[in-house]
């Protein structure tokens, strides 16, 4: 992103800094930031005003129920994003390691399921069952993809028809885990929409504790997901290759 984005950060106080960058993000400029002479985190972005209002409000619903997420930190005229930019509280820990530790994951996405329920979708977005009618949602867009893959995603989403749907996290790897003795975090919700929760539940050691049935489901929906995502490279590919022909 052009530092002239960055301008912005100047909404937050005099002091307002960037520190240095944060490797990992794609679609985003992520930077460790000081703002009132505290570490947080600035993420800019081509993200609309709508969508930014639909994240930074789930992020202080989740912070006010007692998830620990990172919290949006208002401009100094109260504003939560300006031209892109986000600036969010640092959280501290390390990444889940061991099959405890992803079941403490595990326990708190099934929080975060619950939490949101009936949640509206997120601007642009489309679910996993929106996607056998509809061609594009934001990342997705179907008509980029073989014929022949398509028709194995959306056989593969057709098995989560009916199901309830909440705010699914999305992106929950190691990586956007921050987990200390007291509370697992999540953090980086750039990929978080309304789905089926079944979506953020196939995990290491099946920590989720998913049958047979209901884990071959859900693993079978996520690849073909993130194959749709982030279609076209080596990682989409690969997903793709794991979701079973027709």
């Amino acid at each position: 992103m052009s530092p002239v984005g960055w301008q912005a950060l100047g909404q937050w106080g005099e002091d307002a800094a960037r520190i240095e960058p944060i490797a990992g993000g794609v679609a985003n400029d992520v930077w460790r930031v000081r703002v009132n002479g505290r570490l947080a985190v600035g993420r800019l972005g081509a993200r609309s005003d709508a969508d930014l209002a639909w994240e930074t409000g789930l992020l202080q619903h989740l912070d006010r129920e007692g998830l620990a997420v990172p919290v949006p930190i208002p401009t100094a005229d109260g504003r939560l994003f300006v031209d892109g930019l986000v600036v969010m509280t640092y959280v501290e820990g390390g990444p889940p390691q061991t099959e405890a530790d992803w079941r403490r994951v595990a326990n708190t996405l099934r929080r975060l399921h619950r939490l949101t329920e009936g949640w509206p979708q997120r601007p642009g977005w489309r679910s996993s069952t929106d996607l056998l009618h509809a061609e594009t949602g934001t990342r997705i867009d179907l008509g980029a993809m073989p014929t022949e893959g398509v028709a194995r995603c959306r056989a593969a989403w057709a098995r989560l028809v009916g199901r309830e749907t909440c705010v699914v996290h999305g992106d929950n790897n190691p990586g956007n885990v921050r987990m200390t003795a007291e509370r697992v975090a999540l953090i980086d919700w750039d990929e978080s929409h309304v789905d089926v929760p079944d979506l953020d539940l196939v995990l290491p050691h099946n920590a989720a504790g998913l049958g047979d049935g209901a884990h071959d489901i859900a693993a079978q929906a996520s690849a073909a997901w993130e194959a749709a995502v982030c279609w076209d490279d080596d990682y989409s590919r690969k997903r793709l290759a794991e979701v079973r022909a027709i």
